[in-house]
């Protein structure tokens, strides 16, 4: 059911080699000193990780979703901070511009992304509009110039363009409706006001924006902000799921590695059953994680429905990840509590897996919608 082309597999096995040589040696270094490793992505670029699913008529390698979220995955078993930069920068920064940017936008914006040179990030959060997205404040007047305030952006320190959500009054209308507008780097009125302290994932970038009277250009029609919003959700949750499964098995190597080599009462830990049991539990969620994610990569490749896939994925990927994690920690004993391990920073990578790209509870909701055929509150 999920077996791989001969292409998925060269680009997986190109970030796994990538993840092992270059990235998770350095991790730990960038979590302590919460270094944004701009030459890493750099080097992603050239080896066209970073445009693994774009087009290659526009800078891109020219793969499919399911490889770009197995590459992903293998990207956030070295570093998860790496691996949400990476995930925001092509799913939810390049693929909207794609879908819904007009030829030149596209042909401007998305090649010296594809190619590493320059950063995007998707700005939708407010300090009082999460999970309610709709209850934005900020607004764009009729020239498209933008004001008011951004929350959590991730690259927000570092990007060149921005996915901006705003609401929108058009002519003849008396209630506002949401647009979706590209903001560049550098434009009149927008400023970075705040880099976030984070529990983990110290390597990427949560910024704070601010626009005031920021121009900018519109990026599909006039009150289609929401509907690009949530449809760049539904493919940026499978690949949040994805990170979550790279964080989940790079706990899981950890563990058993560990698990062979410490010996207590004359054997190996891993011969004990308290031990073996959970590392076997472990490998099987991971798995099922790993299959929900590829599942719904393939419905967005072939163009079918994937809003309930992507939040089942989501769901239980993060899960898996926050919970395993935490195991890992427990089979390593008190070495698991300390920094000479990467266990700990495993397990505070993977908390944020449940809550951004909509929440857990969010994740549930859109499930249940779905199943029940009615409103929930």
């Amino acid at each position: 059911m999920f077996d791989l082309t001969d292409e998925q597999r060269e680009i997986r096995d190109l970030a796994r080699r990538f993840a092992d040589e270059v990235v998770a040696p350095q991790a730990p270094q960038w979590d302590r000193e919460h270094t944004f490793p701009k030459d890493v992505l750099a080097q992603m670029g050239e080896l066209g990780l970073l445009g693994a699913c774009i087009p290659s008529e526009h800078g891109g390698a020219g793969a499919d979703f399911v490889a770009y979220v197995l590459a992903l995955e293998e990207i956030s078993r070295g570093d998860a901070g790496l691996g949400v930069t990476f995930a925001v920068h092509v799913s939810a920064g390049q693929l909207p511009i794609l879908a819904h940017g007009t030829a030149e936008q596209i042909e401007r914006l998305i090649p010296p992304a594809a190619q590493g040179h320059e950063l995007c990030a998707f700005a939708l959060t407010e300090s009082g509009s999460g999970s309610d997205a709709a209850a934005m404040l900020t607004r764009a007047d009729s020239e498209g110039r933008i004001t008011g305030t951004k929350q959590w952006i991730t690259n927000g320190s570092h990007a060149h363009t921005f996915l901006v959500f705003a609401q929108d009054r058009q002519k003849g209308q008396t209630q506002m409706s949401h647009s979706a507008f590209v903001v560049r780097r550098g434009a009149p009125g927008f400023s970075v006001t705040r880099e976030e302290e984070k529990l983990g994932q110290h390597s990427s970038s949560t910024a704070d924006l601010a626009f005031d009277g920021t121009p900018s250009e519109r990026l599909g029609p006039p009150g289609g902000g929401m509907r690009i919003a949530l449809s760049t959700l539904d493919g940026g949750r499978i690949g949040i799921a994805a990170q979550a499964v790279g964080i989940a098995q790079a706990a899981l190597d950890v563990a058993a590695g560990y698990a062979k080599e410490r010996t207590a009462f004359g054997r190996p830990i891993a011969g004990f059953q308290a031990i073996s049991h959970r590392l076997a539990d472990m490998q099987t969620e991971i798995e099922a994680a790993r299959a929900l994610v590829l599942r719904a990569a393939r419905l967005k490749d072939a163009g079918r429905p994937h809003t309930v896939e992507g939040a089942q994925a989501k769901l239980f990927a993060s899960r898996v990840a926050r919970h395993w994690t935490g195991e890992a920690i427990q089979v390593l004993g008190g070495y698991g509590y300390t920094k000479d391990f990467p266990a700990e920073r495993y397990y505070r990578d993977a908390k944020v897996t449940e809550i951004y790209e909509g929440t857990s509870e969010i994740q549930r909701l859109v499930i249940a919608r779905a199943l029940l055929g009615v409103s929930s509150e």
